[in-house]
């Protein structure tokens, strides 16, 4: 049932282009898929690695969005036509792996550093992670260009045709959505898995059966980093560069805030709270204010979270009983 219901889910997004393009102008449906439906996917995907590491593993990690920046820096650094050049030589085919390859490594350091921490300890040590690289980079022009950052990362060209078109960004990181989503489900029935549950359960007790509880938690961390570095080489092309402001501290937060308006139950719910995020973002001057878009978003936090502490999910799932027990009574 569920199986059916991720299909559909699937090829009604892929059908959502033909969808807008039938009902609205062009020009709103390609802003429609290119900076709402494409930019909440880019950062659903950010916002799972977390839920992927809080759902199945039972820690909350702050340093997600500077693992994607790694991945978007690296990317940067070495793609050729970024200005300005600081390695450059290499097309997006070599850059991109690089990129997903350099975060996946800065998972597993981070991984290293915090294994033997838990709860609030976990969350500080994170934070101290992610603000440290943000002022190196920050800081550093020789390699990152300082506060200005790497600019002029317009993507590749896919047989033909250009990635700043918004239906090839739109399918591009509704493809890229859809496998990480279906790896991290594939991943959490696993042995490996089923033994990260355990740990998040009961750590002690998987321990005594023999398994190496810190490195399966590091592990958990690398494969989180491999899933932000995938959205943020998407991120960093979306922006066209990449600045220190792209890893702040606004940044990490926003992508805790998706995850928790989303629901840390389950990983759909990182792309639930994106979406969310991102039309408030989008048209918070239309809906109240542009210079008070954190108030909006604070309200809207508040309220989701005061209403359903497990977010938009927990809603779904308590009108799901709702309906359920008024269709047994009948």
């Amino acid at each position: 049932m569920r199986r059916g219901l991720a299909i559909a889910a699937a090829l009604g997004l892929l059908a959502l282009p033909w969808l807008l393009h039938a009902v609205l102008p062009a020009n709103q449906a390609g802003f429609w898929m290119g900076n709402i439906l494409g930019r909440a996917l880019v950062f659903g995907i950010i916002a799972m690695s977390l839920t992927f590491l809080a759902t199945y593993g039972g820690f909350v990690s702050l340093a997600q969005m500077m693992i994607a920046g790694v991945a978007g820096y690296t990317l940067a650094i070495f793609v050729e036509g970024a200005v300005p050049r600081i390695v450059g030589g290499a097309g997006y085919a070599l850059a991109i792996p690089l990129g997903v390859l350099a975060a996946t490594l800065m998972g597993l350091l981070v991984g290293a550093i915090a294994v033997r921490t838990r709860d609030i300890y976990l969350l500080m040590i994170t934070l101290a992670l992610s603000m440290g690289v943000f002022r190196f980079v920050e800081t550093n022009i020789t390699w990152f260009n300082g506060y200005e950052g790497i600019r002029n990362v317009v993507g590749p060209s896919l047989w033909g045709l250009d990635f700043r078109n918004p239906w090839v960004f739109y399918h591009v990181t509704l493809g890229t959505a859809v496998l990480l989503f279906a790896a991290v489900m594939y991943l959490v029935r696993s042995p490996f898995g089923l033994v990260l549950q355990g740990i998040r359960d009961n750590p002690r007790r998987v321990s005594a059966l023999g398994y190496n509880v810190a490195l399966h938690r590091i592990a958990a961390f690398g494969v989180a980093g491999f899933i932000a570095g995938c959205g943020g080489v998407l991120a960093t092309i979306y922006n066209i560069g990449i600045s220190p402001g792209t890893i702040g501290l606004g940044a990490t937060v926003n992508v805790l805030i998706m995850a928790v308006i989303g629901g840390l139950g389950h990983p759909v719910g990182a792309f639930l709270g994106s979406l969310i995020f991102t039309v408030f973002d989008t048209f918070a001057a239309t809906i109240y204010d542009r210079d008070r878009f954190n108030t909006l978003i604070g309200l809207v936090f508040l309220v989701i979270v005061l209403a359903s502490p497990d977010g938009v999910l927990g809603v779904g799932a308590r009108l799901r009983r709702l309906l359920t027990r008024r269709a047994a009574d009948k």
